[in-house]
């Protein structure tokens, strides 16, 4: 066999219910043999399907950011039967268009020192020793296809006099990695992404439903055989089936109410798959954006995200005296009336190595600290400055204008002040999830059959993500990596007929759904979904947000147990549920984030350490670093679904390291 388990442990438990003997085998099927041939390897090995079967195979792809966009595309050119399902309008309205500042690839056009190598070590690093080793190197070496790709399909990357594409900066790297067009790099790549979807559904290759929310999962002998989805427009029901299912729907950051992602984003396909049996991996792994504009309101629905690509050239930093922060603070004192010798560039101060360019984790936490200490500007107290004056008068405002045009503007419609004269203010916020289902070396979850990309995986970021490889690991899942893995699965289901929908499982999943539906009708409280959605991000925020302990972890369990009393005893859904009700969207959405709410502490509790966007106060070094405790956590917690009423079994998947020497992270 030329696969191996990256964790060979096997875990029984008994169902007492039903005293039924399970077993659990987590295994993540890496290929055998020297790192950076593991992948060549998988691919010289694969089964493949030839043309003619393939026409008889169905995939479902529920998504339609890059992940789900590329990788139906990708499937559709091959020859398989795709339905693409988005909760949106079109499949432009995915939330990749907010990525904003760069992709990261390896191509070492600075000729800066960059290499496959580089980038795999830099994002190994960056997830502070917790991402899977095989997974990683993938990513990076397939990041030069990428960027080839999306090159041909006229993705308009910034180019440099010569001609080449241009690179700047990102945290966590010393090279220049990192291509980008403008401060639009998300949608650009999206777009690529979608005239290649749409190429698709034009030939009839795919098929698009949208504003059409998957709902269910449907389960089949144990192998996931289609959706139940909801159409948001006419409240039908709709049975879909499919060989194969790809979830590709993102994180479950709005958890917190207040993050940077669009409020449609919702965590609820990954908990679905959850429900049914597949792994839930790393829940508390959530991160933290350094530069987002800071809150400014109690009725704020969403934060606004800066891209990281403003670190490239601005700086952050506060006042030096309390009492200038103080006076900035009452409005008396303005930021462009510091001296430079009283601006305290903290970043630069405790990390000259890498400067403004630290990874997320480490910026955001020192921002806090530095708030938190009193020397926080703006109303609040809570923000600290980003400022393009050395960069103006280095480079000139035109060439700043070229770089960062449209997030000035963006900055200076949101706050009422021109970022060219004053200082930005930025304050952390919860940005992207690196937990998520668990998948293995394929993109397969413990559910045979249903395999998950992007986001709503676990797989490639660790305890933290570096910025510029979460539209990388999108693309790499969708264009590079599901059109091999998913063959080596379907290939044994050449000969399964499609099914019509009427089996007695598709039936099931539906009535369930109604019953949920009905139930959350039936309900008639008084309170409305946002305001118990508030009430559970403040205490998420409060108590599982940029620091934890256990105390807060423990009061967080007992008040979301709370939340979640109260809203299913009081919540409040108007209308009906034969028709578009977006109340009802959003209920059913909440009841999930309220449970990976719960799980989210439970698991931060467990994992007695600090390592990336997981702070526990408890364990820090001296000069107040994340301090990891590889002998007891150097593993993925993955947790098992065992009933509303019961708690989940966590199990382990030991990472080990052939190629990497794991070390304290320093940017020093």
């Amino acid at each position: 066999m030329w696969v191996k388990s990256s964790c060979t442990t096997k875990i029984n438990y008994h169902e007492t219910l039903n005293n039924i003997k399970i077993m659990t085998k987590i295994e993540a099927k890496i290929p055998q043999g020297p790192l950076a041939q593991k992948w060549q390897t998988y691919k010289a090995n694969q089964k493949l399907v030839n043309p003619a079967n393939k026409r008889r195979i169905d995939v479902i792809v529920v998504g339609t950011g890059l992940a789900g966009a590329s990788a139906a595309a990708s499937l559709g050119e091959m020859g398989f039967n795709v339905k693409i399902f988005t909760i949106s309008d079109s499949p432009r309205r995915a939330h990749s268009i907010a990525a904003q500042g760069g992709i990261n690839a390896a191509k070492n056009y600075p000729n800066d020192g960059d290499s496959v190598n580089r980038l795999f070590i830099d994002t190994i690093k960056g997830g502070d020793y917790r991402a899977r080793e095989a997974n990683v190197y993938r990513l990076a070496e397939v990041s030069n296809s990428i960027i080839d790709q999306c090159v041909a399909q006229g993705v308009p990357f910034a180019r440099e006099y010569g001609g080449l594409l241009d690179n700047r900066s990102f945290g966590g790297a010393q090279v220049s990695r990192t291509f980008y067009a403008k401060g639009q790099t998300g949608q650009q790549l999206l777009l690529g992404a979608y005239q290649a979807l749409m190429r698709q559904v034009h030939l009839g290759s795919v098929k698009l439903y949208t504003r059409n929310e998957m709902v269910d999962i449907v389960t089949v002998d144990g192998k996931a055989r289609g959706i139940i989805s909801r159409d948001l427009v006419t409240g039908e029901m709709q049975r879909h089936f499919g060989h194969a299912v790809v979830l590709a729907t993102g994180g479950y950051g709005n958890t917190f109410f207040l993050s940077t992602n669009a409020m449609a984003c919702n965590g609820s396909a990954a908990w679905k798959a959850y429900k049914k049996g597949a792994l839930f991996a790393n829940p508390c792994f959530a991160q933290i954006h350094p530069t987002c504009i800071p809150v400014h309101g109690e009725f704020q629905s969403k934060l606004t995200l800066m891209s990281e690509s403003l670190r490239n050239d601005g700086r952050i930093w506060v006042p030096v005296k309390k009492e200038d922060a103080e006076a900035i603070r009452k409005g008396t004192l303005k930021p462009t009336q510091i001296a430079e010798e009283n601006r305290d560039y903290f970043l630069e101060r405790r990390y000259p190595a890498f400067g403004n360019l630290v990874p997320r984790d480490v910026a955001s936490r020192a921002a806090k600290e530095r708030c938190d200490a009193g020397f926080g500007v703006g109303t609040t107290g809570l923000a600290v400055y980003l400022d393009f004056k050395s960069a103006i008068e280095r480079l000139g405002e035109n060439v700043v204008k070229a770089r960062y045009g449209n997030l000035f503007q963006m900055y200076e419609k949101i706050v009422d002040d021109n970022p060219y004269k004053t200082p930005m203010m930025i304050y952390p916020a919860i940005h992207y999830t690196m937990g998520g289902v668990w998948v293995d070396y394929e993109l397969q979850t413990s559910i045979q059959g249903l395999f998950c990309a992007g986001e709503a995986n676990f797989s490639d970021h660790g305890a933290n993500r570096l910025g510029a490889s979460a539209l990388m690991q999108g693309l790499a899942d969708g264009y590079f990596v599901l059109p091999y893995t998913i063959q080596n699965y379907l290939s044994n289901d050449i000969r399964t007929p499609r099914m019509t929908g009427n089996e007695k499982e598709f039936a099931d999943a539906e009535n369930a759904v109604k019953a949920r539906m009905q139930k959350l009708f039936d309900i008639r409280g008084k309170r409305s979904v946002d305001s118990i959605h508030k009430e559970l991000g403040i205490v998420m925020w409060d108590l599982v947000g940029m620091a934890r302990n256990e105390k807060g972890l423990k009061e967080a369990a007992e008040k979301i147990r709370a939340i979640k009393k109260e809203f299913w005893t009081n919540v409040r859904i108007p209308g009906d549920n034969n028709g578009m009700n977006v109340e009802l969207e959003k209920a059913n959405r909440l009841a999930d984030f309220i449970e990976i709410g719960e799980l989210m502490a439970k698991d931060a509790l467990q994992r007695q350490e600090s390592c990336g966007g997981h702070f526990r106060e408890e364990y820090q070094t001296e000069d107040g670093e994340a301090l990891r405790h590889d002998d007891r956590f150097a593993y993925v917690a993955c947790w098992e679904y065992q009933g509303d009423d019961k708690e989940p079994v966590m199990h382990k998947e030991e990472l080990k390291y052939e190629e990497v020497k794991v070390s304290q992270r320093n940017y020093k």
